[in-house]
């Protein structure tokens, strides 16, 4: 699993809990629901460290929370 599909699985993991979906979590993040709706395209690539603070400011959660599961700690090394 790549770090792209490990951060929309945590992003739709945290809509879930909340019971909100993806148009909700951007209008309290002060995105557009386009840029979450690329976060969760598995075809979308990129991943800003920017957008996903602002996704956790609306969750109101810290970085580290975000980032502190067993799927990000599995991660492999993108170097090799």
């Amino acid at each position: 699993m790549s770090v792209k599909d490990v951060v929309a699985e945590r992003i739709r993991q945290l809509c879930a809990q909340r019971g909100i979906k993806a148009n909700e979590l951007a209008n309290i993040s002060g995105v557009t629901p386009s840029t979450v709706y690329s976060l969760l395209d598995r075809r979308r690539r990129d991943v800003s460290i920017i957008t996903i603070k602002k996704l956790c400011d609306g969750l109101d959660i810290t970085l580290g929370q975000f980032f502190s599961t067993p799927e990000f700690d599995r991660l492999e090394q993108e170097l090799k």
